[in-house]
């Protein structure tokens, strides 16, 4: 547990780790929670937020969200903000699961006209949408057609039947990242990915059926605008990234830049698994364009997963999706590096954000936003445990101390194998289903990993992300139905 006496306390939802700290730390490092929050997160979270202020070319803080606990090379919650002509790019700052992010989508429905449906929706959807360890989806694609899918991204699914021309405005960087380039990645990679178009995978990965209910609306005002309109909504979540096509991508990559870095860049880093490369170099572009590649991949993945969902809802209700309300509130990434202007040292200047396991919060009239959320801020969405909630919020102006970057979901208190020692995925499905949340599984095992005591409070986390100054809650969700993978 990171020891609070360490740490200098910048306000009640700021804590600072001075360059002192460690030797080579090029700017200080910032914890983001409440002294509850901050206090559970593991000493890992510590030397690994040291160690990313060390990297060369990195501006003002390296930073750590409420949700942060250890993972491989940066913290899961990690953000850091990379010089474009001096910085580095690191695929532990991204993940190896790029482009994991979460979808929302509305519906027209109250629970009371869905829950008389709830298990066959839930059993269609755990049919239609496979979930668990591999797993192919119904897209067939060529090796060849998967290399168009990595380039144009949700777009391309859109121009072959699979959603709506909205849900693209609706989508981080409109569902395609321009610069990928299908060239950069390898074949190993392709053949690990080209099937896996509209699946879900596994691990903390899930597709849920939620409840607003009016007492969890913290902004009428802003859930209105956000489409959250009637008593008990049941809107859809789902959680999923660029599987074993991105895991590859990163694999390949962090080979590439153990092999240069030091003997053909000088770069040293505390931890090989911050391998690294100057942004501007041949290996650090070339990783750039492959990267860009599974961001795509991820949103033609959750698009399709989105078709899935539409279809399902269509036939038990017999009506059209369209009928039912079935909006896609936004697409939001957590795994990502992206060039992006901010103000530094009172001037705009391009920098590339490194967010690991950390959501882009927008404020409000930003202009990457499309009009339809330009008054109100980005959306956000925050997971949590399938057995607590989770959480809608927006980005605020304050938002730019961060990077306008926010918590990505509750964060894990407990490792997997913990956790599947102390919980039974069998007894764990049936004590939710009395509790009045239905779920399938593709692997009771897993199931246990993602017990609900596995992970932080998620009303803790929105709580602080709020008090930060780094997102405003709108409402939260409940759980009655779920896919696990």
């Amino acid at each position: 547990m990171a020891t609070l006496t360490r740490l200098k306390k910048i306000s009640d939802t700021v804590w600072e780790i001075p360059t002192d700290y460690k030797a080579g730390m090029r700017v200080p490092a910032r914890l983001y929670g409440d002294e509850r929050l901050v206090s559970q997160m593991d000493e890992g979270v510590v030397d690994q937020v040291t160690n990313v202020a060390t990297l060369p070319g990195i501006r003002n803080y390296a930073l750590c969200m409420p949700d942060g606990h250890w993972g491989y090379g940066f913290p899961i919650g990690g953000v850091a903000a990379m010089d474009e002509r001096t910085g580095v790019i690191s695929p532990g700052g991204i993940g190896f699961d790029v482009n994991c992010g979460m979808r929302l989508v509305l519906t027209s429905l109250s629970y009371g006209e869905v829950r008389e449906h709830l298990r066959e929706l839930v059993d269609r959807l755990f049919q239609r949408v496979p979930a668990g360890v591999g797993g192919s989806g119904f897209v067939r694609l060529s090796q060849d057609e998967f290399l168009t899918v990595v380039e144009k991204g949700a777009h391309w699914c859109i121009a072959n039947g699979y959603g709506w021309e909205e849900d693209l405005a609706r989508t981080e960087e409109s569902g395609r990242i321009s610069g990928a380039d299908a060239a950069k990645i390898s074949r190993k990679a392709v053949e690990r990915g080209y099937k896996q178009i509209g699946t879900l995978g596994s691990g903390n990965h899930y597709l849920e059926i939620q409840v607003a209910k009016p007492e969890n609306i913290f902004d009428r005002a802003l859930a209105n605008a956000l489409g959250l309109t009637i008593p008990d909504q049941v809107v859809v979540m789902f959680h999923c990234g660029s599987r074993g096509f991105g895991h590859q991508v990163a694999t390949d990559y962090l080979q590439t830049f153990l092999k240069v870095m030091e003997p053909k860049y000088s770069i040293r880093v505390p931890d090989r698994e911050l391998a690294c490369a100057p942004f501007l170099s041949p290996e650090g572009q070339d990783y750039f364009a492959a990267m860009k590649c599974a961001i795509n991949m991820s949103f033609a993945n959750r698009q399709v997963i989105l078709h899935r969902v539409r279809e399902v809802f269509s036939e038990v209700f017999r009506k059209d999706p369209l009928d039912l309300g079935m909006h896609q509130v936004y697409d939001v990434a957590h795994n990502t590096a992206k060039l992006e202007v901010h103000t530094v040292e009172g001037e705009s200047r391009r920098l590339l954000i490194h967010r690991k396991g950390a959501t882009r919060a927008l404020g409000p009239g930003a202009e990457e936003l499309p009009e339809l959320y330009r008054q109100t801020g980005q959306p956000v969405i925050i997971g949590g445990s399938m057995e607590t909630g989770s959480y809608l919020l927006t980005g605020v102006a304050s938002g730019a101390q961060t990077f306008f970057s926010t918590a990505h979901g509750s964060g894990r208190t407990m490792s997997r194998q913990k956790a599947k020692k102390m919980f039974h995925g069998k007894k764990l499905q049936q004590d939710m289903e009395h509790r009045g949340i239905y779920v399938r599984t593709a692997s009771f095992s897993g199931l246990a990993e993602e017990a609900g005591p596995a992970y932080k409070n998620i009303d803790e986390v929105a709580e602080a992300t709020e008090a930060a100054g780094i997102s405003k809650r709108v409402a939260r969700f409940v759980p009655v139905g779920n896919v696990k993978g």
